[in-house]
């Protein structure tokens, strides 16, 4: 059953995973017709001349198909068209760099081998306090707000991750992106087919290059049309599907200044740096929905702290695992975004522990309220900026 099937699947599971389906959807042409403001079709790729562009709705309409029901992403040639912001910003990231390395402090990456990269987690704030200036030259940039805007609506928030791909980096391995793109098949399966057709329209991934990057340099992979793959999110890991995706990714060369923007069900991976002195530098955007919050602010920290010795003394009493976990799931934050990626890091997968997954081991290891009370202060500790 393909993606455009009538009768759409309230569960997905692995089984539904289908290689002859997504060929189906990711053999296809990305007709140019279909993108008239686009410069080329590169690659099955729309590709745009930042200068001949105007911020109007049939250009944001133009943008929303390409990356919804078309190829799933875009090029802007010239997104930062003044060098020298570009330069500025280029220089913050450097120090951020070196700041960090004489701080011994070394950056995992979701989808690498930790220390092969120059990664910098929220790139955004600490390069705002540490040059405000060139900051807001560089995020004033009409490009991104074009692009988000058409995407997310109003009201977006942005966030920011540097990478910087030293030469002989190897490639990432293929993979869809937050939020189920970081979540186990298992946990990914467990969230209904709406979320999953939900969740690519919640954000919207972008990266600028900081340096030309000819394809030898490895700028980003990726197999046009794949996010509208609707069991994507639990095929991605499938050995054949990242065999499909090792043969048939495309690879387009950036010169500095220029951005891309996908939708993060895109199958996408960085590539392998194979030049001899490139040190591949890009800024990777990720922008949120505004809408990817609750109405009010609850302080769950102290929700959990009173609530487990009910759990426990209800544990003790014969409680249910469903009856515990629902109270949990209503007490705990039970998702470990946002969070500070430099001292709260993914240990056992992309993800940190969120409070619920601390709830439940201490109550299965029958922790006493006082250490669980230290973890979770500890927690939220870590996952301050």
């Amino acid at each position: 059953m393909s993606f455009t099937s009538v009768h759409r699947r309230a569960w997905l599971s692995e089984q539904d995973c289908d290689l002859d389906a997504f060929r189906a959807l990711v053999e296809q042409a990305t007709d140019p017709v279909d993108y008239p403001h686009a410069s080329a079709v590169e690659r099955n790729v729309p590709v745009y001349d930042t200068g001949l562009l105007e911020g109007d709705r049939v250009v944001q309409a133009e943008l929303v198909r390409a990356l919804a029901d078309g190829p799933g992403i875009v090029v802007f040639r010239g997104a930062f068209p003044d060098p020298e912001v570009v330069d500025r910003a280029t220089a913050v990231f450097e120090a951020l760099i070196a700041e960090q390395r004489a701080s011994g402090a070394t950056a995992g990456d979701h989808f690498a081998k930790p220390g092969a990269n120059d990664r910098v987690w929220n790139a955004l704030e600490k390069a705002a306090l540490y040059d405000a200036e060139a900051f807001a030259d560089y995020y004033a940039n009409d490009v991104l707000a074009l692009v988000a805007t058409a995407w997310l609506g109003p009201g977006y928030q942005v966030t920011s991750q540097l990478n910087v791909v030293n030469p002989g980096g190897a490639a990432q391995t293929a993979h869809r992106d937050y939020h189920l793109g970081f979540l186990s098949d298992e946990v990914a399966a467990a969230y209904p087919g709406h979320v999953h057709r939900l969740s690519p329209v919640l954000t919207l991934q972008g990266a600028v290059a900081h340096c030309d990057m000819p394809v030898e340099s490895g700028p980003t992979m990726y197999l046009p049309h794949s996010q509208k793959y609707e069991p994507g999110y639990l095929a991605w890991r499938r050995p054949e599907f990242r065999a499909y995706f090792e043969a048939h990714q495309v690879q387009l060369p950036l010169a500095k200044g220029d951005a891309v923007f996908f939708n993060p069900a895109l199958f996408h991976a960085a590539g392998t740096n194979r030049s001899a002195d490139i040190r591949r530098m890009a800024n990777l955007l990720q922008v949120s929905s505004a809408f990817g919050r609750a109405m009010e602010t609850v302080d769950r920290e102290a929700v959990a702290n009173a609530v487990y010795p009910v759990l426990l003394k209800r544990k003790a009493e014969g409680a249910s695992d469903a009856w515990l976990g629902n109270v949990i799931a209503a007490s705990a934050e039970g998702y470990p975004f946002p969070t500070n990626l430099d001292s709260d890091p993914p240990v056992d997968g992309l993800a940190p522990a969120s409070q619920a997954d601390l709830v439940r081991r201490a109550l299965y290891e029958g922790w006493p309220p006082e250490a669980l009370r230290a973890e979770l202060r500890a927690g939220t500790a870590r996952r301050e900026s």
